[in-house]
């Protein structure tokens, strides 16, 4: 099994990692062989400090250092093994996003599900075996819809809107809900995406038009006076606070934007 994935189990759950197992043994392509495995997260770096593998099949909830934290620590490994995280928790499917996780499996894991994973990780680990320079997959926003997890490639998001306790993440041909808040993905988001309200940000890429509209247009609570911006390319319009006027104003001149 020289060309397979080798892949080390870290679930503190036997019966998970049994489960694991089988699953992996039924993969027939591409093809995974388990390597080695590990209780906990200090288990898993002592194995690691002697052994290599492509790819690991990580729990989140474990006693002591969780998954999330020593994928945080593996992450700064040359090369770091892959990592897919399997949880039975979905709320934490946005740390797969920061941690540029290869996939993000909630339990019980289905083998459809682990194929897809296994055959991304297969695409990750292509470039480290014909190229010195390390690539990865372009950053993504991981959305739980429906039992499903779905990548967003950041570069696809339009805007992102509070909604009462949800948040809307626009993209040009569909409308996904996360379940965080605005503020946290904000600081995770970083500079390409400009607060104009309160409840809203937008890619400045999609930035196209800043306009008082009519009387009768949206006037939103913090005095803004009507004032919006026009998203591209699905031409809608997002209230502008007083406050991110300024701002707004700024990205639209360096953007060449009208």
């Amino acid at each position: 099994m020289t060309d397979a994935l080798r892949v080390l189990l870290v679930d503190d759950e036997e019966p998970a990692r049994l489960r694991l197992r089988s699953l992996l043994g039924e993969c027939l392509s591409p093809r995974a062989e388990v390597v080695g495995e590990a209780s906990n997260a200090a288990q898993a770096l002592a194995w690691l400090a002697e052994h290599d593998c492509d790819l690991l099949l990580l729990d989140i909830g474990m006693p002591g250092k969780d998954g999330v934290a020593l994928a945080t620590e593996l992450k700064q490994r040359a090369p770091a093994p892959a990592v897919v995280f399997v949880t039975a928790h979905a709320e934490h499917a946005l740390d797969a996003f920061e941690l540029n996780a290869v996939d993000y499996l909630t339990k019980p894991v289905r083998r459809a599900r682990l194929v897809e994973a296994l055959q991304r990780a297969v695409h990750r680990r292509a470039p480290r075996a014909h190229a010195p320079a390390a690539t990865t997959e372009p950053p993504v926003i991981v959305v739980t819809e429906l039992g499903r997890v779905v990548r967003v490639p950041l570069h696809d998001v339009l805007y992102l809107k509070a909604e009462l306790k949800y948040v809307t993440l626009r993209t040009a041909e569909r409308t996904h809900v996360l379940d965080e808040a605005l503020a946290d993905l904000e600081s995770r988001l970083g500079e390409r995406f400009l607060r104009v309200h309160r409840n809203a940000l937008v890619a400045r890429r999609a930035l196209r038009a800043l306009e008082r509209r009519s009387p009768g247009a949206e006037i939103d609570d913090e005095g803004a006076d009507g004032w919006a911006v026009r998203v591209a390319p699905v031409n809608e319009w997002l209230a502008v606070s007083r406050r991110q006027l300024a701002a707004v104003r700024e990205a639209m001149r360096e953007s060449g934007s009208s």
